[in-house]
């Protein structure tokens, strides 16, 4: 089995590694409250494009 000959300095490694990124969450504005949340999911005071869908839950939370 191939097996390295030297090993990789922290720098060498690091700069490899440069380019993996964590995606950025992707956001959107609820259209009925404002309120901004993660894309396709209900905000906190219950809504999901424009309707209310959770009905026991408070509007004023």
């Amino acid at each position: 089995m191939p097996n390295p000959k030297r090993k990789i300095s922290n720098s060498r490694r690091d700069k490899r590694r440069t380019h993996y990124k964590g995606a950025t969450p992707s956001l959107t504005v609820d259209v009925t409250s404002g309120e901004t949340h993660l894309r396709h999911r209900v905000t906190a005071d219950g809504f999901y494009k424009g309707k209310h869908v959770f009905p026991e839950m408070k509007k004023d939370v």
